[in-house]
Formats: structure tokens, C-alpha cells, sequence
């Protein structure tokens, strides 16, 4: 089984390093922080959004070239203080370490930007364990259109028929709805919606109980199938 992983708010806690570069942005244009509260809940849709929404909090709608300008200060800000303060989620390597015993592979599928989701990744230790990291700019096109989440299976050499998503937002299980694939939903992510509530497969408080809602997602799609051939269910 692939399973393909959000980036932000799923297998990192990005949001003190992205809520700082957002604050960094806002007090060069004279504008207040947005509390740290308030903008964790503003990540999982690219940087550019985030920044859109932390200006909108001070009625700020910029112009298209001025928003290119705050975006590409945002990103070169951003690409020397993104592991600043930013971690796994507790548990994340041992989870990792018992789905690969189980013979499961992994992958990433962000809307943050494939170079800077890869640098992160490197940073942390971790960009070796996954097989591909693709985002918003890899194929030219974000979540929750299926066509990423599916041309990130096919770059990892998996089959969408032996895949799974994990994620933290109403995006990602959207996304793996269009695509036909199970997901899990995280309770420590960065939605505002509860986890139970964004209509996953399976949600778990922790990487320490991914293992298991994995297995339990891997027993019921073989089960499905028996019963598409006829066999016992």
C-alpha cells in the first residue's frame, strides 16, 4: 500500500515558522500580527492564500503585482526560517518505521511548493523515506483536484487501487474522495472543523494509533473486493 501524506498540519507542525514568516510580512507593510491562534487554522492552502487571508484580516485586498510581490518576499523569508521552530508530529517516525515493517510505502502531496516541501523534509531528516514529493507547482495543480493526488501515486510507482491519503482538512479528504481512494483524518491538525466531522474513512488522535486505522482501511478494501468477485466477504 502507498500512503500519501499532506505536508502542513499532517506529518509537520509548520505552523510556528509559517505564522512567523506571515507576522515578518504584515510588520514590513505596517500591519498588526495575526494572533497565532487565528492563522494555524489559515494554512493547508499554499502560501499565497495564507497570505491572503492574513492580509484580509486588516481589510487589505492587494493588487495582483502587489500580492506577487508580498508572495515572493513571503517566500524567500520563509525558505531560510522554515525549520526554524517547525517539527514532526509526535510520533511520526516510529509510525513510519512500523507501516514500512508492514510493507507499506509513502508519499507527499502538499500545495505547498515541491522545493520547499523537499528542503523542509531534507531539513528534518525525513525526505528520504518517502518515494515522491510533489506540490502545487509539480503538476500545476492543487488540491483538491484528484490529478495531483493521482500523478503523485503514479511518480512513486503505486496504483491508485493500492493507495490511501492521510490528512488533516476538509481539502484532503475531498481530494481523495474525487481520486476514489480511502482517508484518514488527523485530530491535530491545522482544520477548523473537528476531525471526526470532515467525513474520513478513519481518524486517530495520534501517529501512534496510524498503524492500526491503517490495517483496519487495508482489511475492509479486501473485503470490498471479495465481495466484487463473488467470494466470501
Amino acid at each position: 500500500m502507498l500512503i500519501v501524506f499532506d505536508l502542513d498540519g499532517t506529518l509537520i507542525d509548520t505552523a510556528p515558522d509559517l505564522v512567523d514568516t506571515l507576522n515578518v510580512i504584515l510588520a514590513r507593510e505596517g500591519l498588526p500580527p495575526v494572533p497565532f491562534a487565528d492563522a494555524r487554522s489559515m494554512i493547508g492552502a499554499g502560501a499565497r492564500r495564507l497570505l491572503q487571508r492574513g492580509l484580509a484580516r486588516d481589510g487589505v485586498a492587494p493588487k495582483p503585482d502587489e500580492l506577487d510581490r508580498l508572495y515572493k518576499d513571503f517566500l524567500a523569508y520563509y525558505a531560510n526560517h522554515m525549520a526554524d521552530r517547525s517539527r514532526p508530529f509526535p510520533g511520526l517516525e516510529a509510525a513510519l518505521d512500523e507501516l514500512s515493517r508492514q510493507g507499506h510505502r509513502f508519499a507527499v502531496c502538499t500545495n505547498k511548493l515541491e522545493q520547499l516541501s523537499a528542503q523542509l523534509l531534507r531539513k528534518l531528516n525525513i525526505a528520504h523515506r518517502f518515494a515522491a514529493i510533489c506540490g502545487q507547482d509539480t503538476f500545476g495543480t492543487l488540491k483538491p483536484d484528484p490529478d495531483i493526488l493521482r500523478r503523485t501515486i503514479a511518480r512513486a510507482g503505486g496504483d491508485v487501487g493500492q493507495a490511501l491519503v492521510v490528512g488533516d482538512s476538509t481539502t484532503d479528504v475531498a481530494t481523495a474522495r474525487a481520486a476514489g481512494i480511502p482517508v484518514i483524518a488527523v485530530e491535530f491538525g491545522y482544520s477548523e472543523q473537528p476531525a471526526a466531522a470532515l467525513g474520513a474513512d478513519a481518524v486517530v488522535a495520534s501517529f501512534a494509533a496510524l498503524p492500526e486505522a491503517v490495517e483496519g482501511l487495508v482489511r475492509a478494501r479486501r473485503a470490498q473486493a471479495a465481495r466484487a468477485q463473488g467470494g466470501p466477504g
